[in-house]
């Protein structure tokens, strides 16, 4: 079964920021790398859509760019990956457990991330699963509340 449309181009997303990509064809490879099915075609409309471009590094090589366009309108769309993947949620002292669809957890972990919620130390995605470290436990009991307000199922867990 191949994985939704919105959590390849979150992983497309993340491979642009995390790494030098300087090709379509080794963009294509990362992204099946990441368990995702994709030509270069694919590859081609997931960037054209989500408007990333080629930029001039400082090594003076050319490689992929998140604008921030896309910066400041990603949290929306990657809060829909969010709430269509959350399966559950846990609160463990200061940690939230995260349970998501299968594959879904990096994409939801990187739309939390998004969020710039200084709340949120760090977190840290499986492949179902996503640990959360929060300031304190008050700090996690209202994340996990926002995030269950989120996903549209506050009277679940």
């Amino acid at each position: 079964m191949s994985k939704p449309k919105n959590a390849r181009q979150t992983a497309i997303t993340e491979l642009i920021m995390t790494q030098k990509v300087s090709t379509q064809e080794e963009l294509t490879r990362l992204v099946k790398k990441a368990g995702f099915t994709a030509t270069q075609a694919t590859i081609s409309r997931d960037i054209k859509e989500l408007g990333i471009t080629k930029q001039t590094m400082s090594d003076g090589t050319v490689a992929y760019s998140i604008t921030d366009k896309l910066i400041n309108t990603a949290p929306e769309r990657l809060l829909s990956v969010l709430s269509n993947s959350l399966t559950g949620i846990s609160v463990a002292m200061n940690i939230l457990v995260i349970k998501t669809l299968p594959g879904m957890a990096q994409a939801a972990a990187f739309a939390l991330d998004s969020l710039d919620n200084p709340e949120i130390v760090g977190t840290i995605a499986g492949d179902d699963t996503i640990f959360v470290a929060t300031r304190g436990e008050s700090q996690a009991t209202s994340l996990a509340k926002e995030i269950k307000e989120i996903a549209g199922f506050a009277d679940k867990t």
